[in-house]
């Protein structure tokens, strides 16, 4: 017979004794589990003791997680969180050095235990490690004179344990002096630092930044990009990312008023450039982590045209209309004087017919096309931008256009605006970062009025695209679609250069857009013929029985997702995967990313799926509702949880969109609902095509029937029937 459900057979060691085979009786307390095996090593005052998973995590087992130990677990009896706190509180204030050291280090193991971390900030560990950070007694400063890398050790060690315990959550990060933020920034402001301090000292400062509005200030007080840009210069890879990470910090927390303010200085400090030499040409490869650093500066950088973007013009604004006048002086090279001589009729006669070569929807007020928001004032800016630094394209666009018949003429005013708006699309102008992005673009690096170049490129490009379609003004929109594609086919390519990403965009004309296009709907091609439907009708129940099939054994060979935590992701991972006969999901906490599967056996939690009540996705998910810094960075599209039981759940955040699909069609499937992602959609639409092209085949050149063919009139007497009487 098998063992009761709350009998958990497991080891258990003390050091200098061998481990003990024991039968733990769940519904028993705990306390009474470890006084009874301090009894069978003849340990007295077993309320010292506690339980530990005995791997390299050394998690403390509570009546909170106990249902979390399995057959087979290996745990040790050791001294509890409580003892453990005290013990090491007092050693962290021995005046030997060594002491101090080791002391320090087994802290800093320690406090990624939440039990042991409530233990020590119940002590007022907190505010120990700060004092000790603060205090810079002489015999300190001695010690980094004279030993210097036992000095970097100690503090390295402080400033990890102070880390992992701020991690918890537990302490709120407003109740720090400034003495102790003038400290960390005293270590990032130092020329010659020890790395894993550094290290410490950036990561600290960025969730100081984020986590409050009132340390955001004291930080910005103590650090300055002046500071943080020789860290940039090296070539440790992790500083940088660590560099990058405190600056994105700064720039998201800043007040809107002063990030214009602090891009100015950026620029001024040439960040844009020496990021450009030190890291995306640098030799050694851009980590996931540095490249998501890059994306969310870029984003933050382009979010600086949202005020433009969403600013209409306004018509009476004379500053505004001189800038019209402007582009029209630069065109025409005529003098915009209003006090020009001639009436006043033959002047606005003269101004209309020039705005409407101009390209302008409204002839008589052009400043009326600007008070559409999107793009707004962003579109009379490129449009001047081109104009000034590209003169020569801007003059040979309008003059050709001009010259060209009404229908014909590719209307530069109105083009401009709509591809400020598109390109603003493209680049998610005004949404804020997502945490797992890696999506950023080298060419974006190289200018320092990148997006205005962008736009002066895709102009040319929206002017030559128009001529090679022969388009008419009833064209416009569909002009519009096919340089969208051309776009985001180039961007696609990942161009290191603005050159580059013009060259690309040579290779896309629209012939060649043409023949893309023709290539993948031979691919994809999707019949409308009844007879054809209604074979696609009967074949689909196959293919999504086969598509089925797929996900579950998707889900068989299991994947790794990583733990996201309050502060910046840290390298932390746990594996699920589905039992071979999709009875259960197993899953377990992992410490490092696996290279293949991992075995069923090795991960201790088990979830039957006959307990799976519902997949939630999105912003419904628990953990997507939890307050943190980072709740605005957080990919809701790749959230889901499963909820079992009566309001038990396990969140999961998918590595990408591929792994998102897979896992919350898979268990939908499971629980047999219908498995609704895009994913699912674009293998239904691939395969389905596949299996129509191979059945009719043989039908190659025969022309297929709108209709089935019409059925016979009965006939007149049925004498040929066979009486079989």
């Amino acid at each position: 017979m098998p063992p009761p459900a709350d009998i958990v057979k497991v080891a258990i060691e003390w050091p200098g004794a061998f481990p003990k085979l024991m039968e733990i009786d769940q519904k028993k307390p705990l306390s009474a589990i470890i006084k009874e095996v301090c009894e069978g090593w003849s340990l007295g005052n077993h309320e010292n003791f506690a339980l530990q998973i005995a791997d390299a995590t050394n998690f403390y087992i509570t009546e909170k997680n106990r249902n979390d130990i399995k057959n087979g677990s290996i745990l040790r009896l050791t001294t509890s969180p409580y003892q453990t706190a005290v013990q090491l509180h007092e050693r962290i204030q021995s005046t030997s050095m060594d002491a101090k050291l080791e002391s320090l280090k087994d802290l800093a193991n320690a406090s990624r235990d939440i039990t042991f971390a409530q233990e020590f900030i119940n002590l007022d560990g907190i505010s120990l490690l700060t004092q000790m950070v603060e205090s810079g007694t002489e015999r300190y400063q001695k010690l980094q004179k004279i030993m210097k890398p036992c000095f970097g050790d100690l503090l390295s060690f402080t400033l990890t344990a102070f880390v992992e315990l701020m991690d918890h959550g537990i302490v709120s990060w407003d109740t720090f002096s400034v003495a102790f933020i003038k400290k960390i920034a005293g270590y990032v402001n130092k020329s010659a630092m020890d790395t894993a301090v550094l290290q410490r000292s950036l990561a600290i400062l960025e969730s100081m930044v984020l986590n409050s509005q009132d340390l955001y200030h004291k930080v910005a007080q103590e650090i300055t990009i002046g500071q943080l840009i020789p860290h940039l210069q090296g070539t440790d890879q992790d500083i940088q990312t660590y560099t990058v990470a405190v600056i994105n910090a700064l720039f998201l927390k800043a007040p809107e008023e002063k990030r214009q303010e602090m891009a100015h200085i950026l620029a001024q400090k040439q960040l844009r450039s020496i990021i450009l030499s030190n890291v995306i040409r640098s030799p050694t490869p851009i980590n996931d982590e540095m490249a998501h650093q890059l994306y969310v500066l870029q984003v933050l950088t382009f979010n600086l045209l949202e005020d433009r973007m969403m600013t209409k013009m306004d018509p009476q604004d004379q500053a505004q209309r001189d800038i019209i006048f402007e582009l029209r002086r630069i065109a025409f090279d005529v003098e915009c004087d209003p006090n020009n001589s001639g009436s006043i009729e033959k002047r606005k006669s003269m101004y209309t017919r020039d705005y409407k070569k101009l390209g302008f929807i409204n002839h008589v007020n052009p400043a009326v096309d600007f008070t559409q928001i999107p793009p707004g004032m962003l579109a009379l800016d490129n449009m001047l931008y081109f104009a000034r630094h590209h003169q020569d394209a801007y003059i040979r666009i309008v003059l050709e256009n001009s010259s060209r018949e009404d229908k014909h003429e590719c209307p530069f005013g109105r083009s401009s605006i709509e591809l400020t708006k598109m390109l603003c699309e493209i680049l998610k102008v005004g949404e804020l970062p997502s945490e797992n992005c890696h999506d950023f673009h080298p060419m974006f690096f190289t200018h320092d009025r990148s997006f205005e170049e962008f736009f002066c490129i895709c102009i040319q490009l929206l002017n030559k695209t128009w001529k090679e379609m022969r388009a008419t003004s009833e064209d416009f929109n569909k002009v519009m679609q096919v340089v969208r594609e051309q776009i985001m086919r180039a961007l696609t390519l990942k161009p290191n250069s603005l050159d580059q990403f013009k060259s690309r965009l040579q290779n896309l004309s629209y012939t060649e857009i043409l023949k893309i296009r023709q290539s993948e709907r031979m691919n994809q091609e999707d019949f409308q013929s009844r007879p054809i439907l209604e074979l696609k009708e009967k074949i689909q129940p196959e293919i999504m029985e086969l598509i089925k099939q797929q996900r579950l054994n998707r889900l068989c060979d299991g994947t790794c997702f990583r733990k996201i935590s309050s502060r910046r992701r840290q390298d932390k991972f746990w594996y699920c995967r589905l039992s071979p006969n999709h009875k259960v999901l197993h899953y377990g906490d992992l410490e490092e990313s696996p290279q293949g599967e991992v075995p069923h056996d090795s991960l201790q939690d088990k979830l039957p799926v006959a307990d799976i009540k519902a997949v939630i996705t999105g912003k419904d998910c628990p953990h997507m509702k939890e307050k943190g810094a980072l709740k605005q960075n957080k990919v809701l599209e790749l959230a889901f949880s499963v909820l079992y039981e009566s309001d038990e759940y396990l969140n999961f955040i998918a590595p990408d969109k591929h792994e998102y699909c897979v896992w919350t069609d898979g268990l939908n499937a499971l629980l047999g609902k219908e498995m609704t992602s895009d994913y699912t959609k674009s293998d239904m639409d691939t395969l389905l095509s596949m299996e129509m092209k191979l059945r009719l085949l043989d039908l190659e050149n025969i022309q297929i029937p709108e209709a089935p063919p019409p059925i016979p009139k009965e006939p007149s007497n049925y004498d040929f029937v066979y009486d079989c009487n």
